[in-house]
């Protein structure tokens, strides 16, 4: 059920754990400072705030372990990463000033998108555990589908989800949905370590 933390390269997969843990929280800052639209899965949390009351960051806390009881069935093994994932968001927030006109909200958009999907592929590559969600997406992948088909399906299953429930999005959620996957389908091969485990290898051609 778990990663060992051991094995090939394994200086080299703990970096760009780290690394891509930061990145991830500078795309989503990005994401949320440009205002034009949260990720399909922030749109659930805040539907089932509408809902049900608590708040975005609490429901992410118990979407993130209902999601982890999901791996179960698709055996799905958790590592470090799992428990790494997303720390410096609220930090990156803090740092990145609010743009003042629409370019630079497009521009923050875009390199939000951009770095979520590199950051992805860096972490989930490091072979050291994905964060609750991208798990759920590998574990699916890993069953013959691509990256890119399995994060379209489960983005938008999310999103629709979550707009019923009452959670708002922008052009930025839209966007997110249609290009996340062709993007960690594109950096997720490029940025796999060998492990030695040949489980751990991804080859998946694109489709």
């Amino acid at each position: 059920m778990f990663i060992p933390v051991r094995g090939r390269n394994l200086r080299r997969r703990l970096v760009q754990l780290n690394i891509g843990l930061v990145l991830f929280g500078l795309g989503i800052a990005l994401m949320l400072q440009s205002g034009l639209g949260l990720p399909p899965w922030d749109v659930l949390h805040q539907g089932l705030t509408a809902q049900f009351g608590l708040t975005v960051g609490i429901w992410s806390i118990i979407i993130s372990f209902a999601v982890l009881l999901l791996w179960l069935p698709l055996r799905e093994r958790y590592g470090i990463g799992t428990l790494l994932n997303g720390v410096v968001i609220d930090l990156a927030v803090l740092v990145i000033p609010e743009p003042e006109t629409i370019v630079v909200d497009a521009l923050m958009l875009i390199g939000g998108i951009l770095l979520i999907g590199l950051a992805s592929g860096m972490y989930i590559g490091a072979n050291l555990g994905p964060g609750p969600r991208d798990g759920l997406m590998t574990a699916v992948a890993r069953r013959g589908l691509s990256i890119r088909v399995t994060r379209w399906g489960l983005e938008i299953v999310v999103l629709i989800s979550g707009i019923l429930l009452g959670g708002t999005f922008g052009v930025g959620t839209i966007a997110f949905a249609l290009f996340i996957g062709p993007i960690v389908q594109f950096f997720l091969p490029r940025w796999s370590i060998d492990t030695g485990r040949p489980e751990d290898a991804w080859d998946h051609p694109a489709r």
